[in-house]
């Protein structure tokens, strides 16, 4: 069988493009319909037709289905700005590739009542859909990469909005830790601490785990490497928080604090911290 010319199908869809546009709308309109509030009419209607132009200009260039090709360019980065903006909008992976996918079937329908030949037909649409299934698969990754860049950096913004560091006192500090401390966010945590000990001319900095769930070796093992951080910036840490069952862990483990002051609360923390600071809080005398 002789393939024909890689644009036969191009021309095909450029004689009759407005009603092959309308058709791709109410393919893309039957998936994204339950989604009014993240994609209006007119401005899917204003991207197909973009990309539309785009892709019939690279097959009227000669272009192959190879979209690695430089004809292809202009397309590629179209459908990856489409992409990145739906993983922004909170279109889901399959919403998104439908806007390539939902080619398919206008087109077979348009290719199958312009051309008569069934061997021109077979080969057109084979063409067509292996090109197709490629820039289909192209917008799912630039999304999915989209997406992970996106959760990325959400995970960044609530690791540092889960780690405040509080003014306790003039050049005292705390900073209160909830949840899990992994290796990441203990990197957070000692980017966060050394930078508010510099910023606010700090010399005591309290690290509060009561509320961490568990204290195993790895965790010890960060708050060591923070509380070592802190002191080459010349301040002294303590580690508050320290409850029964987290003394007698740190006890079966072995783990141990030497040189560390570590009290049971946040209270005996900030004593300890005025006692280090020469501070001294009384009582004011109730007046008669």
């Amino acid at each position: 069988m002789t393939t024909p010319s890689a644009g036969k199908w191009a021309k095909v869809l450029a004689e009759d493009k407005d009603a092959f546009l309308e058709h791709w709308l109410r393919e893309q309109k039957a998936v994204i319909s339950a989604r009014p509030d993240l994609m209006v009419d007119s401005e899917l209607r204003r991207e197909s037709a973009e990309f539309l132009d785009l892709l019939l200009a690279a097959a009227d260039e000669g272009a192959a289905a190879d979209i690695s090709a430089e004809p292809w360019a202009p397309s590629r980065e179209y459908l990856a700005g489409i992409s990145r903006s739906r993983a922004v909008q909170g279109f889901t992976p399959t919403e998104t590739a439908t806007f390539v996918f939902s080619l398919k079937q206008p087109a077979f329908a348009l290719l199958q009542a312009k051309l008569k030949d069934e061997a021109v037909l077979l080969s057109e649409v084979w063409t067509f859909n292996v090109l197709v299934d490629k820039l289909g698969l192209y917008t799912t990754e630039i999304f999915l990469t989209s997406r992970e860049d996106i959760i990325r950096r959400q995970q960044a913004e609530m690791l540092e909005l889960s780690t405040p560091v509080v003014q306790l006192w003039e050049g005292i500090l705390a900073l209160p830790l909830i949840g899990t401390l992994d290796s990441e966010r203990t990197q957070v945590i000692m980017e966060i601490l050394l930078q508010s000990i510099v910023d606010r001319s700090s010399g005591v900095a309290i690290i509060d785990i009561t509320g961490v769930p568990a204290v195993d070796t790895m965790v010890a093992q960060n708050l060591m490497k923070t509380v070592a951080a802190a002191r080459l910036m010349g301040a002294q840490c303590i580690i508050s928080g320290i409850r029964p069952q987290i003394a007698q862990t740190m006890v079966h483990l072995g783990v141990s604090f030497e040189g560390v002051v570590t009290t049971a609360s946040l209270a005996d923390a900030l004593a300890h911290a005025f006692r280090l600071s020469n501070l001294h809080v009384s009582q004011a005398q109730s007046r008669s």
